[in-house]
């Protein structure tokens, strides 16, 4: 910045800057020293609209130039390095162990198998508790690992606790 012929300096001094002038020079020198650090270009968060403004996408703010862009980019850096300066160290959370039920398997249970035209079934669950409901899932051929696959087969797999899981092979 040029100091020189300025009114209430001394000769050689380079003069008294006005405020205009000293905060235009302080924005520059913010510039400058936020593009060797930030290339806005680069930065995700950071948008130049259609009218010419910047737009920060992480709090919705919308700056009228570069420095005021650098300045808040500047101030977001400082103040998460506060926080985790001042933070104490928090040791890591203990997994949580899920305890797995343990009961003894009492066998397959009773069951009745007709087949016509179409395929039925019924299956006996005499020991298990009233809220427990029996569950089914269809199972391909290549999930299973007692027989070699083959895509023509899929699996009827019925479970209930305490009995075993039981399956039946059915043509798809």
């Amino acid at each position: 910045m040029d100091f020189q012929h300025r009114p209430g300096g001394k000769t050689g001094s380079g003069g008294v800057a006005s405020a205009s002038e000293s905060n235009r020079d302080r924005r520059e020198r913010l510039r400058q020293l936020a593009l060797e650090t930030i290339d806005i270009n680069k930065d995700p968060y950071f948008m130049k609209n259609h009218l010419g403004s910047y737009e920060c996408k992480l709090c919705l703010t919308l700056h009228n130039n570069e420095v005021r862009t650098f300045a808040k980019a500047l101030c977001l850096a400082r103040r998460a390095a506060k926080e985790a300066k001042e933070a104490p160290a928090q040791p890591a959370p203990e997994k949580v162990k899920v305890e797995v039920k343990k009961f003894v398997k009492i066998g397959r249970g009773p069951s009745n198998f007709r087949f016509f035209w179409l395929c039925t079934t019924q299956i006996d669950y005499p020991e298990i508790a009233e809220s427990i409901m029996p569950r089914h899932r269809f199972m391909s051929a290549y999930e299973q690992r007692i027989e070699p696959p083959d895509r023509r087969w899929q699996y009827l797999l019925m479970a209930a606790e305490p009995y075993e899981t039981i399956a039946f092979k059915v043509m798809f």
